[in-house]
């Protein structure tokens, strides 16, 4: 890893954002500052709020706290002061402070998308993580399908409608989702993660207003064959040569792995590694580093799969290029299982960001 003459290497860590993911990215971005070394980073914390404007200075992170839920009430004392700035105004003025790398902790819409890549692009500051392309198709999740269908990779049975033909014949797209897909079926945002705006519809009357909550987060949204599966992740961390952890296995606390059952109720059980035969786990390897590379991602990405419960057979699920760094996400989790401690993975991931940056300067 190249470090600054005489120095740390200087990290910024971006954390917060305007998306429903908000609090869970101020999780994951504690875990990501707490295992920097200090030793060898020089870490800067620059937090987004809910409307957009960048905090630098001070203490951002106790700033965008103080009213999370997912974090306990601190002892009353006002926190530093920051400097509170639009992002036009912000984004100039942060990135002339001489980086060296930027961590983006920035999970769904407007920090995992591609949006943010893009500003980092511009800047030309290294930065952790897929780029333009690989953010933007992995977030959502119709063209990620679509990309993985082109590769040959199973997947369950689903299809895209929008906002405004729901808005515009209700009755209608309840009936086509009965006869093509069938019930149970699960109903999602095709832009977001955590599983915001998922809702499981066991029959037709329960349509409507799953279609109507994922509506809330996106106009696009995913409707989706539920499976009698066992839920699956794998964990794939490189550039051009990715590799692949162990397997994990989720069992949900609640009929299926919620936001809830993820960050709020602490009731879901997570299997590192999990209980499968070596085939099968070589096999979840081999499609997640094909489905790392056909989305051309980089740095790090979760994938998760299903495993019919009846037939053994694997399904590939999501893609999550900034998966969660809490305490308890599977994706350092199942780095640990694999033998990887997480100082080792952060450390990897700034060395990644780095390699990468390099091998696009050689692009003329």
């Amino acid at each position: 890893m190249q470090e600054r003459r005489g120095g740390r290497v200087r990290v910024a860590v971006l954390f917060g954002g305007q998306s429903s993911e908000h609090d869970v990215s101020l999780r994951s971005a504690q875990t990501v500052i707490g295992a920097l070394n200090p030793d060898r980073y020089e870490v800067v914390p620059i937090g987004i709020t809910r409307e957009g404007r960048w905090l630098a200075g001070g203490d951002p992170f106790a700033v965008l706290t103080v009213n999370s839920p997912l974090f306990a009430l601190g002892d009353g004392a006002a926190p530093e002061p920051v400097v509170n700035t639009p992002v036009e105004s912000a984004v100039p003025a942060v990135f002339a402070g001489g980086f060296d790398v930027v961590f983006p902790v920035l999970h769904g819409p407007m920090g995992e998308d591609g949006t943010v890549q893009g500003l980092l692009e511009l800047t030309g500051v290294p930065y952790v993580g897929a780029g333009v392309l690989g953010s933007a198709l992995s977030m959502d999740k119709a063209m990620a399908k679509t990309v993985l269908a082109q590769e040959g990779l199973p997947q369950a049975p689903w299809r895209l409608i929008t906002r405004k033909e729901w808005e515009r014949d209700p009755d209608a797209c309840t009936e086509w989702a009965g006869q093509i897909l069938g019930f149970p079926c699960f109903v999602k945002p095709a832009n977001m993660g955590s599983s915001v705006g998922v809702i499981k519809a066991h029959d037709a009357s329960e349509f409507p207003t799953a279609v109507r909550e994922a509506g809330r987060h996106d106009r696009r949204i995913i409707i989706e064959k539920a499976i009698d599966a066992r839920e699956l992740e794998i964990a794939v961390l490189g550039n051009d040569e990715p590799i692949a952890s162990i397997v994990g296995e989720v069992v949900p606390g609640n009929e299926f792995y919620d936001y809830d059952a993820k960050y709020v109720d602490d009731n879901s059980e997570l299997l590192v590694p999990a209980p499968i035969d070596g085939n099968t786990m070589a096999e979840i390897q081999e499609m997640a580093v094909a489905a790392f590379r056909a989305l051309d991602l980089a740095g790090m990405a979760r994938i998760d799969f299903f495993m019919d419960r009846n037939t053994d057979q694997i399904f590939i699920n999501e893609v999550n290029t900034i998966p969660g760094f809490t305490a308890i996400s599977m994706y350092p989790r199942l780095w640990q299982g694999t033998g990887m401690a997480l100082e080792e993975l952060v450390d990897r991931l700034i060395g990644l960001a780095l390699e990468r940056s390099l091998q696009r300067r050689r692009t003329v």
